[in-house]
């Protein structure tokens, strides 16, 4: 089954750390969180923002990047799971196949991953496309992008396709690809 991890190095704002909690809670990802933090864990901003899913997900802190390193090394002989998100590449994270355990970087709001980092690394280093004029995305939005790629390249297997109203005798249609050239 695959295995996806994502990657926080040194989050600032508790609530898009909240937010990243809640989809991997709900997509089954590894959150790993790369220290220092920008805040507490405490916090209550970041509480709210993961709602009451905190005991749903997997969760691993790590002092810095070579502490995750020394826990997490590349296996021989495996292909590298590990990829980089910044604004300074061309290759756009729909390029690349993701392998069986696949782990994504996101580096600190306001500064991204670290440039002599991503330096040693060009061949891993993915970007989501986006206007020319404008920085970029809002973190959270960022790492939901790219888990549910990865999660697409995998069927999103282990994850529920089909949806029901709970509080309803409403049955869905059977799901079916929509022809916009009949609207």
């Amino acid at each position: 089954m695959h295995k996806l991890h994502l990657v926080l190095v040194e989050p600032r704002i508790p609530q898009n750390t909240g937010s990243i909690a809640r989809t991997c809670a709900v997509t089954g990802a590894s959150l790993h969180l790369i220290h220092p933090l920008g805040f507490q864990l405490d916090d209550a901003k970041l509480k709210r923002a993961g709602l009451d899913y905190w005991d749903k997900l997997e969760i691993f802190h790590h002092d810095n990047v070579d502490a995750f390193f020394a826990a997490y090394p590349q296996a021989a002989g495996s292909p590298n799971p590990y990829f980089y998100f910044t604004a300074k590449t061309g290759t756009l994270y729909t390029d690349v196949t993701y392998p069986e355990e696949t782990f994504l970087f996101f580096g600190r709001e306001d500064l991204g991953l670290d440039d002599a980092f991503l330096a040693k690394h060009p061949e891993r280093c993915v970007r989501i496309p986006m206007r020319e004029t404008l920085r970029c995305l809002n973190l959270s939005n960022s790492v939901a992008i790219a888990a549910y790629e990865v999660l697409r390249q995998h069927h999103f297997e282990g994850l529920r396709r089909d949806g029901r109203y709970a509080a309803s005798d409403w049955e869905p249609a059977e799901p079916r690809a929509f022809d916009i050239s009949q609207t």
